[in-house]
Parts: C-alpha cells; structure tokens; sequence
C-alpha cells in the first residue's frame, strides 16, 4: 500500500493581490496562515485574519509608537464591541464621541468620492490600498461600491486597528506594514488613499514615492485629512501644543518616532517636483464656520488652523 503525500497549495498571491517581501522585495511563498520570503526566508503570520508584514528588523523600531498611540485611543474611548458603530464610520458615530471628527472625515470622504472614484468607476471595479487604515472603515465603503482594497495599518489591535475588520459584512486584506515598505508588487493599485496618516511619516519623499511605485500608470494617488498649513511655523506650534497636552495626560509627548505631523503648501510644491507629479487640491464641503476659521484666528491673534484639502496626483 503506498501512501501519496498531498502537497499544501502555495501561492504569492492574497485577495488578488500580488505580494512581496517587505524586507528584501522577493517574492512571497503564502499558505493559509503564514507567508514565507522565497529569498531571505523572513515569516510573516496571519493572526486573527491579520497578515503581520513589518519587517523583522522594524518590529521592535515601531514598538513605542503602537504602544502609545494605541493607549491614547483607548483612553480616548475609541472602537467599539459591536459591529453597528464600524458600519456607520464615517457618516455616524454612533457612539456619540466623536461627531465632529467624524462629520469632517465624512465629507473628505465625499469628496474622495467625487473627484477620484466615481471619474474612474466606468471602467470596471477598482484595486484600492488604504495606507493608514486604522479600523478599516474607507476599505469597507470602497468594497461596498464594487472595488477590492487592501488595508494597510501599523496598528492591528481588534478596537482602533485593523483587528475590527472582523465587524464588516464585505471583505478586504487586513495588513499590518509601514509607509516605505508596503508588500505589494510593483503597479497593482487603481487607486492609493494615504487615509488621515501621511504626516506620521518619518520621510514624505520615500512614502510619497512607495506609494506611486503601486500604482499603474495614470491611477490616482489620493492624501486625505492630513492637516495641511500656509505658515509652517503655525504647524511647529500645534505639534507643541500636542506633545505638552500629551505629556500632562499620559506622561508622554508621543514623539517616539521623528515624524513632522504635518505639511505646509509650500512642502507639497516641493515634494511635486522631486517626485515629478503635480497637485490638485479639492476642498471638501465643510461650511461657512469651517471657512471661517483662519480670519477668526487672525483676529483673535492665534496661530493658523489646519487645512485639510484632499490632495490628488496622477501617476506618471
């Protein structure tokens, strides 16, 4: 009696997605629960339905900042044990904490909407990657207009990070990877959303440029509600106000990682020309209060208000 060995099939493939090393850009060897670098032999786990992509030398580099800045999420009281509050993100909150962030979110999400998506949706369904995820809801919308998205996040805990997809009743990739390493092949995306995350990187030139290495020639690379300032002092200034208010309640600034927290207009012309793209800046329709906002401040002699424009480039 011989006894036939029944190989596991293996594939580099997820949901569709080609996917690569993050560490050395090889391909990946993937069975149901773990994915294996064909080169350098780095494992990657799928905990919990999310793929776990740093690389194995960033993991402890990355450390302090989840830590932080899940503890400030938790204490903030954000996420939720129950599916309807992450189905209702961005146009409720249902849990009521967070109204005026959400109400701003819903409108930059709108505006995603009109002036990136729905030009490109007559040609089929859409490959999207959501660099800054966070609990997934921009992949689950997305998904719910027909479009396959990955979601892509430092942060996989199960109340403010990626480990919530367990919430949704339409399915994306939950990945766990940072800016500069994202473990997609070259060319795949439709689409790139940089979702309310682009000024935690420590590099905007390297991000910047990972992102368009994803995309196919003529998709759409989207920065949304990253606080944007004319004056870039008036930035400096709120990353201070942050860090002092931060220290006073958690005991820490959460400036483990050298990130600048924002952008200046003239940052952005500048990242234009070395990366070879140009502009274009959407404002999203938020009302006359918010309109307001920068001639309030000048007359009360406080620093400037962030802008949060959805910045678009197309691929060369």
């Amino acid at each position: 009696m011989s006894i036939i060995a029944q190989t596991i099939p293996t594939t580099s493939q997820l949901h569709g997605f080609t996917m690569i090393c993050p560490a050395c850009s090889a391909s990946l060897i993937i069975d149901e629960t773990q994915a294996t670098c064909s080169q350098c032999a780095a494992s990657y786990p799928q905990i919990g339905g999310v793929w776990q992509m740093l690389a194995p030398a960033r993991v402890s580099y990355f450390e302090q900042f989840i830590r932080e800045y899940e503890a400030v999420r938790h204490a903030e009281g954000r996420g939720s044990s129950g599916p309807e509050y992450y189905r209702a993100l961005p146009f409720e909150d249902v849990s009521g904490r967070f109204r005026e962030d959400w109400r701003i979110r819903a409108r930059s999400f709108e505006a995603l909407i009109q002036h990136v998506l729905v030009p490109r949706e007559s040609a089929g369904p859409l490959r999207i990657l959501d660099i800054g995820a966070g609990c997934g809801w921009l992949s689950y919308r997305v998904t719910q207009r027909g479009h396959r998205a990955v979601a892509a996040d430092l942060l996989a805990d199960n109340l403010d990070g990626l480990g919530a997809h367990i919430h949704y009743d339409q399915r994306f990739l939950p990945i766990q990877a940072e800016f500069e390493h994202i473990p997609l092949a070259n060319q795949q995306c439709d689409v790139v959303v940089i979702n309310a995350a682009l000024h935690y990187a420590t590099n905007y030139q390297a991000a910047l440029g990972e992102a368009l290495r994803l995309l196919k020639p003529g998709g759409a690379l989207a920065i949304v509600d990253s606080p944007v300032y004319h004056d870039p002092s008036s930035g400096a200034q709120m990353m201070r106000e942050r860090g002092d208010a931060f220290e006073r309640k958690y005991g820490f600034r959460g400036d483990s990682l050298p990130y600048e927290g924002y952008l200046s207009y003239d940052r952005l012309a500048s990242l234009a020309t070395e990366l070879g793209v140009q502009w274009r800046f959407f404002r999203p329709k938020h009302g006359l209060n918010w309109a307001l906002r920068p001639l309030r401040a000048r007359l009360r002699g406080r620093r400037e208000p962030a802008d949060f424009p959805l910045i678009v480039a197309t691929a060369p």
